[in-house]
């Protein structure tokens, strides 16, 4: 009977808390406590300049290096209440990712605003997505003039890229640590990069990501191998790569052709997203010149 009365009593410390903090909030944006629940949405809050305002952070939140000394919640999409409130926050700002959905709705019952955000891979998005951000934090006028400036170099390199007859089969790998590694297929951000930045998915006979065989692997006949830097490394570097069953019969295995990049930095679709895409475009057609493209 004890315990259950210390847990009621913080709780209830705890509610307090957040609806004083709450309250605050309403008349000086300023002041906020922001978790933030997504790598893309704490790399917006830092490029807004609000970077002090954030309490904690989830797991994907690697970006800028600060976020990595901030206190974390969790993964994205198995958040307990108990974490996130123990930071006492006023705002949480999630993609509609995170969850679970009982989690969400008890930080809304203990007095916390929850700001959900969209997170679809798509470079449309990313707009909205910083517009939404900023408005949350009181800072509109500086969140439509990043919205504008993401946009414009999209567009910039976009239209470098509009005349590309050349388009590379590519292949994503992403090694989660168990079993086979998994390939990207349609709708995922990984297909999304490679279509904006010249080149065809080699696999789309299916959505989100699978495992592969080998006799998958050789059938998609990729031209280019496309992973992270970490997916890189787990799979023995490029040696290491090259050994997995069916890759050196391809394209890609025959001439080493393998592309790596940080993978919050390719698939996060977050305020660096035209860069990745400039950058990713640089690497998978090197003959082009794509430099100063960014302040055309």
């Amino acid at each position: 009977m004890q315990m259950m009365t210390l847990k009621q009593a913080l709780a209830l410390t705890l509610l307090a808390l957040c609806m004083r903090a709450g309250a605050l909030t309403a008349a000086e944006p300023s002041a906020q406590r922001i978790v933030s629940v997504g790598g893309s949405i704490t790399e917006i809050v830092y490029a807004l300049g609000a970077g002090e305002r954030l309490v904690g952070v989830d797991t994907t939140s690697l970006w800028p290096e600060a976020a990595q000394a901030l206190p974390q919640v969790g993964y994205q999409r198995n958040l307990s209440a108990e974490g996130v409130l123990s930071l006492a926050p006023t705002l949480v700002l999630a993609t509609h990712e995170a969850g679970p959905a009982d989690v969400i709705e008890q930080l809304r019952q203990a007095g916390v605003t929850v700001v959900r955000l969209p997170d679809r891979p798509e470079p449309g998005v990313i707009a909205n997505k910083v517009r939404g951000v900023a408005s949350a934090l009181g800072l509109e006028a500086a969140g439509e003039r990043l919205a504008r400036r993401i946009v414009a170099h999209q567009q910039r390199v976009t239209q470098r890229l509009a005349g590309i007859e050349a388009r590379p089969r590519v292949l994503f790998l992403l090694d989660i640590g168990r079993g086979s590694p998994l390939a990207a297929g349609r709708d995922t951000a990984a297909a999304t990069m490679i279509r904006l930045a010249g080149a065809d998915n080699a696999l789309d006979g299916f959505a989100s990501y699978k495992p592969i065989s080998a006799e998958a692997i050789v059938a998609a006949a990729p031209e280019i191998l496309l992973m992270s830097d970490a997916t890189l490394q787990q799979l023995g570097g490029v040696e290491g790569v090259l050994e997995m069953p069916g890759v050196a019969l391809t394209p890609a295995g025959r001439q080493r052709r393998i592309v790596t990049m940080n993978g919050l930095y390719l698939l996060g679709f977050g305020p660096r997203q035209p860069q990745a895409l400039q950058d990713l475009a640089t690497l998978l057609h090197p003959e082009l010149d794509l430099a100063g493209t960014a302040h055309e």
